[in-house]
C-alpha cells in the first residue's frame, strides 16, 4: 500500500459516518481559508516589505503544502492546486475588509474545529489530528480523492 493509500484509509477510518462526512465536506475548506488567512496575516519581515502583497507566508505555506501533495500524488495536487488558485485570491480580498484577517480566520477556526469535534462526537471516534497532525493536510486531500473518485479520475 502506498503512503497515500494508507493516509487517506487511515483518514477514512475516522470519517465513516454520514453525519461526520458532511461536516467535513462543509468545514475542511474553511479550516483551509482560516489556516492559509491565519499565515497570510503574519508580518512579512522589514526586508521584504517591498514585494507585492500576495508574497506572503499565506502563499509561502501554500507552496509547501503543494509541494505535499505533489510529493503525495502529482494528479490530487494538480486538483489542489486548482483549489488554492481559488482561496489565495479569496483570502487576499478578506484581507481588505474592515475586520483583521487574523480575527476573521480565528473565528472561522473556532466554528469549524467545533463543527468538526461534534461530526466526531457523532462518529464515536477521535479527529485523526489528534493523532498525528500531518492529517490536517490529509483533510483537504482525501475530499479531493473522494471527488476524484466520483469523477472516475485516477489519482
Amino acid at each position: 500500500m502506498s503512503r497515500l493509500q494508507r493516509l487517506l484509509s487511515e483518514y477514512g477510518a475516522c470519517h465513516a459516518h454520514p453525519v461526520n462526512q458532511a461536516v467535513h465536506w462543509l468545514f475542511v475548506p474553511v479550516i483551509m481559508f482560516g489556516v492559509v488567512g491565519l499565515f497570510w496575516a503574519l508580518s512579512v519581515p522589514g526586508a521584504l516589505a517591498g514585494l507585492p502583497a500576495w508574497a506572503n507566508w499565506g502563499t509561502a505555506f501554500a507552496a509547501a503544502c503543494m509541494v505535499y501533495y505533489a510529493a503525495l500524488s502529482r494528479p490530487l495536487a494538480l486538483g489542489m492546486l486548482v483549489v488554492l488558485a481559488a482561496l489565495l485570491p479569496a483570502v487576499g480580498w478578506a484581507s481588505t475588509l474592515e475586520t483583521p484577517l487574523w480575527r476573521l480566520c480565528a473565528g472561522l477556526l473556532a466554528v469549524s474545529l467545533a463543527a468538526q469535534l461534534a461530526g466526531h462526537r457523532v462518529e464515536g471516534r477521535r479527529p485523526a489530528f489528534f493523532r498525528d497532525v500531518e492529517f490536517v493536510l490529509v483533510g483537504p486531500l482525501w475530499l479531493l480523492a473522494k471527488l476524484y473518485q466520483r469523477l472516475g479520475l485516477r489519482y
